[in-house]
């Protein structure tokens, strides 16, 4: 998932009307609202909006012609490839009407340029895992863990050996788990937290 590392503003100004676009990461949607009052101005003409996070997503025209200003926004983040984005963009009307065509422009403009702009963070979904390891088979999980790029986030102890919690890019489970069972003879464990049941 390509998201924003850090908030990002691009301002423009067309027929002497202002639009200034801003752009944040949004990770959960129940604070969008919020977000999109901190972000926008009262006392401006219009403060329209598009989020994108996952499958969810919403835009709103603030009082411009329908399909001028939120969809443009929602289009430029999604042309992007990014996910868990909020774009606002805020316009103080300067006297001269834009048309459909150029409030289209003006709003999907900004809010692109925008996003352009900002510094991107990929984000990796990421899994938790159990392993279970005999005593005598613990020393060779401890260099899998480092070449695999897992982190140990937990571990206890019972009579037939270690349990470790780790973490690790959910896309190298496999790779992990073939890495184990080489390091430790096929002698360790995995499963999801919870599961009851070994899975390798």
């Amino acid at each position: 998932m390509l998201t924003l590392a850090k908030p990002q503003f691009h301002q423009l100004e067309v027929k002497k009307s202002r639009f200034l676009a801003r752009a944040e990461r949004l990770d959960d949607p129940s604070a969008a609202a919020g977000r999109i009052a901190a972000i926008g101005d009262p006392d401006a003409t219009h403060n329209c909006f598009a989020y994108r996070v996952g499958d969810s997503y919403r835009f709103s025209d603030d009082g411009e012609p329908g399909g001028t200003a939120g969809r443009p926004i929602l289009a430029a983040i999604e042309g992007q490839g990014l996910d868990h984005v909020l774009v606002v963009v805020t316009r103080w009307f300067g006297g001269i009407k834009l048309g459909a065509g150029g409030l289209v422009r003006a709003y999907g403009g900004s809010a692109a340029e925008c996003l352009r702009r900002a510094a991107k963070l990929e984000v990796r979904p990421r899994i938790t895992l159990e392993v279970g390891v005999p005593f005598d088979a613990i020393g060779a999980v401890y260099p899998v863990l480092e070449q695999q790029g897992a982190t140990k986030v937990g571990e206890r102890f019972d009579d037939a050996g270690a349990i470790l919690t780790v973490e690790l890019d959910a896309a190298e489970r496999e790779r992990f788990e073939a890495a184990l069972r080489d390091a430790t003879r096929g002698r360790a464990d995995v499963k999801s937290p919870g599961s009851g049941e070994p899975i390798s």
